[in-house]
């Protein structure tokens, strides 16, 4: 509990971050809601140590082998401590540099306690002496849990940092209840993180520190804390004045605020206190991770820092669930791990199912994904397939990062094939490094509506993206703080993005004037960024239709039959330089049942997929930058290099396994000095050689026909 004169959380670390808010708010709506001013709290710059920028990122880990967690959780062996020891031997290294790993992740931290945990200590720094020894940078697990029956011995006065029961249930670890979680936003527990944090930089040396459960840590039950309590009701103090707190939620003081408490479904969040418990979560989570990040870069700039927001985008709604949301947590890190599942993959029903979006996220954010690559051991030929593909997918999409490969043992296992893959990742590296993205289209994931609805925006927001995907149209995903430049793009997509404030309607309005193009689909607009209904469409303007929707218990519900009536399709205007299409719907192939993720077995092209492509590249003036002729089923990326600025076009066969060759892939490009760009190289680590191809010039555009695609290749363009 807090102690009498103990300061509080936010007093430390976001006096100055309320501050620079309560500015920023004031240039918008009295009723302003979370994304604003939590943009201008991120002020911290997610530098990248030389290292991890230098280097292909080919990553090992083993953070669940220390006998001491092992034997807690059970199911233990006899030569238990043998295989941990073997763990740390000169031959074990050495043969993970011969392989070409890169970055090896250890046991540092798991919530015993420093003392209980001291020998695992000095475990970690004789093994990260070894890493260093061979060239293999070293990163440190540290856990977020705490298993309170050791760690209470050495610090009785934990037991205030512990959240109390929730809905009648312990907080706890799933199924391990021995791991108890606690108030992340404890003065108390903060300063003990830091003592941790400072033997894993100072006595281990660690290149990176690893946190792990991020996508716990700030779930709802977290926040029931007493301390959370209070920070909610400074938080509210803090982000309105007595007026704007009444206009927001019809009371001016928030002393006698509780956190909500539900244990159902949440489509649309309606209630704006639910709202508000959101944006404080999300930002108190960005908090603790901006604190531990200045403090580790005050010990050594040089350490990277890592966490595992876990679910990436795969369809959840992680403001809501998880407290995540990715432009501000993103701001402190350089890697995020993603444990999503969605291996890349055509299902029997058709869906290509893929890490695209989430390898996009990252990206766009200045991060890379740390994630695992499935299928790590011998076995029939299908375990090889999935892995090359996994590989090929993180080439394409990541940031030079093909992933964890393996255990610092298992590894070994390996198979041939995806040996290859890591000695073609890394001797290829330039291709990897130093590159961006060269997509003509940005689609929004607007934080009120995300966060607000689980529903309808998630549907048609991946189901667009998926139309993008699979008609192999590059396209970045962007966050509310993109929307101030987007002169990078041609096209800027609004998949019902329904919560849009006035100041960003504002820079629509002026991007589409500049010439830029606009495609938005069903309620874009129609409510306020506090997800207030508006009487008509915040962009009627552009879209030169009227909503049409009534009102069910407050709730705006579009009119299905109406709008087919009077909208047949798609709507298509020139706004002074630039062209707007509106379209009334995406429809699903599978709909999603209300209340539940946008998960990836719903991912199946939409019925209207063609539609929307076609409105794209109206809205482009038929101008994208990439055109290619290939199945629904091989995927795209186009990107340049900063370093010669030469054009990537990345090709990924998705259906391998049922398709294993697709030959003649006709590819077009509209890039700036295309008729200069003849030096044309495919790459691919599927064959021995680099083939170099004919370039074909016609109608100002640059072609060229790759006669046979594996698995992946990348076609270098100078």
């Amino acid at each position: 509990m807090q102690q009498k004169g103990e300061p509080n959380a936010f007093d430390e670390i976001s006096r100055r971050d309320f501050l620079v808010s309560t500015v920023a708010s004031s240039l918008l709506p009295t009723i302003a809601v979370s994304q604003h001013n939590a943009i201008s709290r991120t002020n911290i710059s997610n530098r990248q140590p030389a290292w991890i920028e230098e280097r292909p990122l080919v990553i090992v880990g083993s953070w669940d082998d220390a006998p001491i967690f092992l034997r807690r959780r059970g199911k233990v062996w006899t030569w238990l401590e043998d295989d941990w020891h073997a763990e740390q031997t000169e031959g074990t290294v050495e043969n993970l540099k011969k392989l070409g790993v890169t970055l090896a992740i250890v046991y540092f931290y798991k919530g015993f306690g420093l003392v209980a945990e001291q020998g695992c200590f000095s475990d970690a720094k004789k093994l990260a002496g070894l890493c260093h020894k061979f060239g293999i940078n070293v990163g440190v697990y540290v856990g977020s849990t705490i298993c309170y029956e050791a760690f209470l011995l050495e610090t009785p006065e934990a037991a205030d940092w512990f959240v109390p029961d929730y809905l009648g249930k312990p907080v706890t670890y799933p199924h391990q209840e021995w791991r108890k979680r606690v108030y992340f936003m404890h003065p108390g527990y903060r300063e003990y993180m830091k003592r941790v944090l400072r033997i894993a930089v100072q006595e281990v040396k660690a290149d990176l520190i690893h946190f792990d459960n991020t996508s716990m840590q700030a779930e709802p039950a977290i926040f029931q804390h007493p301390l959370a309590v209070k920070d909610f009701r400074r938080f509210l103090a803090s982000k309105y004045s007595s007026e704007e707190l009444k206009n927001r939620l019809g009371f001016q003081d928030p002393k006698f605020v509780l956190p909500p408490r539900c244990d159902w479904e949440l489509s649309t969040i309606e209630d704006p206190l639910f709202q508000e418990w959101a944006d404080f979560r999300c930002q108190s989570l960005s908090c603790y991770y901006q604190e531990m990040a200045e403090f580790i870069h005050g010990l050594n700039p040089a350490v990277a820092v890592a966490n595992n927001p876990a679910s990436g985008l795969s369809g959840n709604n992680t403001y809501w669930l998880q407290g995540v949301d990715y432009p501000r947590l993103l701001g402190h890190t350089q890697a995020v791990w993603s444990e999503e599942g969605n291996d890349a993959t055509v299902t029997p029903e058709g869906v290509l199912v893929s890490k695209i979006r989430t390898y996009k996220m990252a990206v766009g954010l200045n991060n890379r994904i740390f994630t695992y690559v499935t299928n790590l051991y011998v076995g029939p030929s299908s375990s090889e397939a999935q892995m090359k593909l996994e590989m090929a997918e993180a080439m394409a999409y990541n940031r030079q990062c093909l992933g964890m490969v393996g255990g610092i043992r298992s590894v070994q296992r390996l198979s041939e094939g995806a040996k290859r893959y890591i000695r073609f990742f890394s001797r290829n590296f330039r291709l990897f490094q130093n590159m961006e993205s060269a997509a003509d289209v940005a689609v929004l994931h607007s934080f009120a509506t995300l966060a607000f609805n689980s529903d309808r925006p998630y549907q048609s927001t991946w189901l667009f993206e998926q139309a993008l995907i699979q008609a192999k149209i590059p396209f970045d995903i962007i966050f509310d703080q993109h929307l101030k430049d987007l002169s990078k793009y041609r096209i800027l997509v609004l998949a019902d993005q329904e919560c849009l404030s006035n100041e960003q309607l504002d820079l629509i309005r002026g991007y589409v004037k500049n010439g830029g193009g606009l495609v938005a689909t069903e309620c874009t607009s129609l409510y306020t960024e506090g997800r207030v209904l508006r009487p008509n469409f915040g962009l009627a303007d552009l879209f030169k239709t009227k909503s049409s929707m009534f009102l069910d218990n407050g709730i705006a519900v579009l009119l299905e039959g109406d709008r087919t009536q009077s909208i047949s399709g798609p709507i298509r205007n020139s706004v002074q330089r630039g062209r707007v299409v509106y379209i009334p719907h995406v429809k699903p192939s599978i709909e999603k049942p209300t209340g539940l993720p946008m998960s990836s077995r719903y991912w199946k092209l939409p019925l209207n997929w063609q539609e929307l492509v076609d409105a794209v590249r109206w809205a482009s003036g038929d101008q994208l930058s990439l055109e290619v002729k290939a199945p629904l089923t091989v995927a795209t990326n186009l990107s340049i290099l900063r370093s010669s600025g030469a054009f990537l076009v990345h090709l990924v066969n998705y259906d391998v396994e049922g398709m294993p060759k697709v030959e003649n892939v006709e590819v077009s490009l509209l890039v700036p000095g295309s008729e200069k760009m003849n030096q044309i190289s495919v790459f691919s680590p599927d064959t021995d050689e680099v083939q170099p191809l004919p370039p074909i010039t016609r109608s100002g555009r640059l072609g060229f026909v790759v006669p046979s695609l594996n698995t992946y290749s990348v076609v270098e363009v100078r």
